[in-house]
């Protein structure tokens, strides 16, 4: 315990600064310096309010303690129970980096079904509805969740340092990825080009616009990283496509009237 004490506030600090830079960058630049200078548009033509912001970035805060706790535990107070390899040396460098492929399979998968499950009724009002308050998202929703759900998110962690043979920090590394990645599915702007969601790639990336439409409508596109498990199981919305391209159409038009 007082171990977890005396390194409660360097870890939350880890984990609250990948998600404020993160967050923070995407907003300074989109939201702030160049809001109506780049060749970009707004999925949703709307900014929100500044409220939604406050509101967004405290939930985010109580999220990165929730973390916090959690990553202690997985790291350190079980770390004689979990599977991780904590010398560098005891694989080769190419072992590591295949070991990102069975973490990213596995929270991909692990977050359709969590969120997915979370669009229950009864779970929906009692924990998801606190990230949905934010139907028009901003960089700083991509942390902004109820406790419990905020529990379930981070259950990944756990998930991870039990069943995949890595070291800390490959899953350090990936959940920086993580964050980067979730800011841009929450960013309010489409980064890829028209065209890029019917590509033989694109199809199954999850976009920025995917994820603005699980926001403004609320149900379909429940993916995190890819719309692999939306597109099997049925879940994609059928005005996606059109979505996609009215956003990027936009953006095009918007590039070559600054060009």
């Amino acid at each position: 315990m007082e171990e977890f004490i005396s390194s409660f506030p360097y870890t939350y600090y880890r984990i609250g600064i990948r998600y404020v830079l993160a967050a923070g960058i995407a907003f300074l630049i989109f939201y702030i310096l160049f809001k109506n200078k780049l060749p970009f548009k707004k999925i949703q033509e709307r900014f929100p309010k500044n409220a939604e912001y406050r509101r967004d970035l405290l939930y985010s805060l109580l999220t990165v303690a929730i973390f916090t706790v959690i990553a202690h535990l997985s790291f350190k107070t079980f770390r004689n129970y979990n599977v991780l390899f904590y010398d560098w040396d005891a694989k080769p460098n190419w072992y590591w980096v295949l070991t990102v492929v069975p973490i990213f399979i596995i929270h991909d998968f692990y977050f359709y079904w969590a969120h997915r499950l979370m669009h229950h009724p009864k779970l929906f009002k009692a924990v998801h509805k606190v990230h949905h308050l934010s139907t028009n998202p901003s960089p700083w929703t991509a942390y902004a969740f109820h406790p419990i759900e905020a529990v379930i998110e981070t259950l990944i962690i756990p998930i991870l340092v039990f069943t995949v043979p890595t070291h800390p920090f490959i899953i350090v590394l990936f959940m920086i990825f993580q964050i980067i990645y979730n800011v841009y599915g929450h960013l309010g702007y489409e980064l890829f080009p028209a065209g890029f969601h019917k590509t033989g790639l694109g199809k199954y990336v999850n976009t920025s616009v995917a994820h603005n439409q699980h926001h403004k409508k609320f149900h379909g596109n429940y993916g995190l990283y890819t719309l692999v498990w939306d597109r099997l199981f049925g879940t994609i919305r059928a005005d996606y496509d059109e979505d996609y391209e009215t956003a990027t159409t936009k953006m095009k038009k918007a590039a070559q009237a600054t060009s």
